[in-house]
């Protein structure tokens, strides 16, 4: 199992040489497109190298400790090369766990900005005032990470709340922080508008799509449906007297997209374009899943209460993630858009799953 685990090593090593010497090639220099394409490919490369190195090297550490504890006289020398051996053993235990994560085929999408969308739930007002918080402490995290955040389309409640607000966020990396977070959000607390001070249990729902360009995915303009209306919204403030509101729906799944925030019809079409090139794509990837895996993994099912991901309860000022059984208990915090140490052990999480399941 070593000899063949090392084969494979020494297999990605030489492949990555073969692209240094390809690169310094003048036909490969002149050829942009090649160049890039290699260029790419090495620099994804780059970190598997550098742990396959270091596991060659404590590999030739542990023989040579090998070889002076078999062959040495002193005691001193051979009490050294004993403690060289089992650092060694150590650290290339942890080095192989490090390179079997890092060969595990990764989600293409990771480095993409992603469009959220935040639904209320179970729970009517209630919920849409919770879909507020969830938007405000997204933006709180993106603000902490240096991202940006802009409202794509939203639907207010006369208190505040959201009925639905969908937002994209632009950054580094952002996907692969976000997407732990789709899935339904259960909140325990005492709403505003209860009189009695009964707590109450309501959902809202959380979509975390990576952002796709237009030209990434193809769509048929004879698969879209495009109506254009005349915005409105709560207190009036999204109402204008132009048909600049957009409703696209792509008939052959169904899928429904409506933008009216901006004045401009272009500029509605345009996010509309956008979002159903995301549904599309994530639709697709699901479709790939089901074929690999056997079964859906869907990002959202009903948006009912018993269909969660986590609970947020505020009385106890605890948030618990049921996927991974962890609780925390700093809330405030938390909504604050410190969410940082339950994202890390959702990492962690699928991190230890992956090599689980990897042949590698």
């Amino acid at each position: 199992m070593e000899d063949l685990f090392e084969k494979k090593l020494q297999e990605i090593l030489n492949s990555y040489n073969e692209i240094i010497d390809k690169l310094s090639l003048p036909e490969i220099v002149s050829n942009q497109s090649n160049y890039r394409e290699l260029s790419k490919k090495k620099s994804s490369m780059e970190e598997v190298v550098e742990k396959i190195k270091i596991y060659f090297n404590l590999k030739k550490s542990i023989l040579e400790a090998k070889d002076i504890i078999s062959r040495e006289n002193d005691k001193e020398i051979v009490e050294l090369a004993k403690e060289e051996l089992a650092q060694a053993e150590k650290n290339i235990e942890n080095i192989v766990e490090e390179i079997k994560y890092l060969l595990i085929p990764k989600d293409e999408n990771l480095k993409r900005n992603v469009i959220m969308e935040i639904r209320a739930g179970t729970g009517g007002e209630e919920a849409a005032l919770f879909a507020a918080d969830l938007f405000r402490m997204y933006s709180r995290y993106a603000e902490r990470k240096n991202w940006k955040t802009e409202i794509i389309s939203m639907n207010e409640t006369g208190l505040g709340g959201f009925k639905e607000i969908i937002f994209n966020i632009r950054g580094e990396n952002v996907y692969s922080f976000l997407k732990y977070e789709a899935g339904v959000h259960r909140v325990q607390r005492v709403p505003e508008t209860e009189a009695s001070g009964r707590i109450h249990t309501s959902a809202v729902s959380v979509v975390v799509l990576p952002e796709i360009e237009e030209d990434e995915i193809k769509i048929d303009p004879n698969d879209l449906k495009i109506d254009v209306f005349r915005a409105s919204g709560a207190g009036g403030q999204h109402v204008n007297k132009t048909e600049s509101a957009v409703r696209i729906t792509h008939i052959p799944t169904g899928i429904v997209v409506t933008c009216q925030d901006e004045k401009s019809q272009i500029k509605n079409k345009a996010r509309a374009m956008k979002i159903l090139a995301a549904r599309l794509n994530e639709l697709e990837r699901e479709k790939k899943e089901l074929e690999l895996a056997k079964e859906r993994k869907e990002m959202i099912k009903t948006g009912d209460r018993s269909d969660k991901i986590r609970t947020y309860n505020f009385p106890q000022s605890r948030v618990t993630d049921h996927r991974i059984n962890l609780t925390l208990y700093n809330l405030p915090k938390f909504m604050d858009g410190e969410i940082d140490e339950m994202i890390e052990a959702l990492m962690v999480d699928e991190k230890e799953r992956l090599l689980k399941q990897s042949s590698i």
